[in-house]
């Protein structure tokens, strides 16, 4: 099943969803694809005119491939311009993630300060890409094509602060108009910034996520690239804290991200 297939099995019955195995991260779905499909729930209950701000993710759990996850959303309150949502995704009874959302109108205003510019790098056609290797990387990159741009690839061993380069969607039937359900794919598809530090391979993943958008999201493709760059503010002790930012391929901002990220190394 593609990405858009999926966020259309979450809006047709929410109650029952499975997400195939090909999705997978080790033994846990894609991050990314769950916040998403947890989003478009949440979504689903607030008034039109009012787009999401920010989410804050919990990974509370994997949610394992294969078995049925039930996708739940609470209005908590609705003010005159922000409605505060609550998201869960449920499996065997268990909540394996957990969204907070804030969706708000826009406002007058006098203030207006502008995004600071994206970083200058390598065109998308000239770097590398990360393969899909069965056995060997995540199953679901196999949907999402990630070329390196700023940094070391995990497991190279080499100590860098940042990290990230271009992605995109690969697999749709045809080009798909981008959400923030896509850019939640977008930004969480690159590794932890950590595992460049590490000499060889080592499991590691998303424990919290915050992550903003902004508004109003304009129009674009799935078949366009969009650069992503992740900075690791402080690590020790088997966490690291990061943030990151995605840009389109044109450099205007999409998304600023923050996670705190586990590694077992």
């Amino acid at each position: 099943m593609t990405f858009s297939s999926l966020l259309q099995a979450v809006r047709s019955n929410p109650a029952n969803v499975v997400i195939p195995q090909v999705w997978g991260q080790g033994r846990a779905s894609f991050g990314g694809l769950v916040a998403a499909l947890v989003y478009e729930t949440m979504k689903a209950q607030v008034i039109a005119g009012r787009p999401v701000r920010s989410l804050a993710v919990t990974f509370v759990g994997p949610a394992e491939p294969g078995v049925p996850i039930s996708f739940e959303a609470e209005v908590l309150r609705e003010g005159k311009a922000v409605s505060q949502v609550l998201g869960r995704a449920v499996q065997k009874g268990q909540v394996v993630t957990l969204i907070q959302g804030s969706f708000g109108a826009s406002r007058d205003s006098v203030i207006g300060v502008d995004a600071e510019p994206a970083p200058q790098v390598t065109p998308a056609e000239d770097c590398q890409e990360l393969p899909f290797i069965p056995q060997v990387t995540p199953e679901f990159t196999r949907f999402l094509a990630m070329r390196w741009a700023i940094g070391a690839m995990p497991f190279t061993g080499k100590p860098e602060r940042q990290m990230g380069g271009w992605v995109q969607l690969r697999g749709e039937e045809q080009p798909q108009t981008i959400t923030e359900a896509h850019l939640l794919a977008l930004v969480d598809a690159w590794p932890p910034a950590v595992l460049p530090h590490l000499k060889m391979p080592a499991p590691g993943s998303t424990l919290t996520w915050t992550i903003e958008f902004v508004q109003p999201l304009k129009q674009l493709s799935s078949n366009d690239w969009y650069l992503y760059r992740a900075h690791i503010e402080y690590a020790r002790d088997g966490y690291g804290h990061v943030a990151a930012a995605l840009w389109t391929c044109s450099g205007e901002l999409l998304a600023i991200s923050r996670q705190t990220v586990t590694v077992f190394a």
